[in-house]
């Protein structure tokens, strides 16, 4: 598993800030990050059968819904490389406010999901699910704190 976590890690932050159609290759990026996410996830499980076949239309459910609001950070990010330059405090107020918005949509979500989860599987196997899921985010949320520079005063 841990193989499969660093191919995850590598590929999620091979993005080059300078490509030409950054959006494109992110959304290419975002395709082999969901490929090599679901195998780690494959890995870790230990899924019955029974459980296998109620777990995964649930899993791609939860995360197609995850997407848009990763879309929402990803835009985020991008308004604040756009403005890093001339970034005023009503700016700054903006971005921060509008990241405190994502973030309780992502706990709202995960609250939602988990009680989802919790009725195909027994809790034990839904929380390991999503502490799988926080130690992943966790670790691309770190790596993107290191690319992102703090704004300057």
């Amino acid at each position: 598993m841990k193989k499969t976590l660093i191919t995850l890690l590598i590929v999620a932050f091979s993005i080059s800030l300078s490509a030409q159609n950054t959006d494109d290759y992110m959304e290419v990026q975002r395709g082999v990050l969901k490929t090599e996410k679901k195998a780690v996830v494959a890995e870790a499980m230990t899924f019955t059968e029974e459980e296998s076949t109620v777990f995964w239309p649930l899993y791609n459910e939860y995360n197609d819904k995850m997407y848009v609001l990763n879309t929402k950070v990803y835009n985020l990010i991008k308004d604040y490389a756009d403005h890093f330059e001339t970034m005023t405090d009503e700016k700054a107020v903006e971005l921060w406010n509008e990241n405190m918005k994502v973030k309780a949509e992502i706990a709202k979500l995960e609250k939602t999901y988990f009680n989802k989860f919790q009725k195909i599987l027994p809790g034990k196997k839904a929380s390991r699910y999503f502490q799988l899921e926080s130690k992943i985010r966790t670790l691309i949320n770190a790596e993107i704190a290191v690319e992102i520079p703090l704004m300057e005063e």
